[in-house]
């Protein structure tokens, strides 16, 4: 009975050890638009001095999509390249 008892003693101490081992791991992205992606960009007059900037994919790809619709509004519906 004694084994018993410290076997089950000894298990249910270990178990919470293994679990916080386990729940500190990072987590994954589900979809590929939420992993998150980060780019350096020097600061304008700096040769050294950079920032960080982190978005997920989802977040860069409505950027850049944003400033391809602003460019072309500019250009009047044109792409560069397009003759007169």
């Amino acid at each position: 009975m004694h084994r018993f008892t410290a076997l089950a003693l000894l298990l249910a101490v270990a178990s919470p050890a293994a679990q916080a081992k386990t729940k500190d791991a990072p987590e994954k992205a589900v979809d590929a638009a939420d992993k998150v992606i980060c780019k350096r960009f020097t600061k304008t007059g700096s040769l050294v001095d950079s920032e960080r900037v982190c978005k997920t994919k989802a977040e860069w790809q409505r950027d850049r999509d944003e400033l391809r619709s602003i460019n072309q509004s500019r250009m009047g519906g044109r792409m560069p390249g397009d003759l007169q």
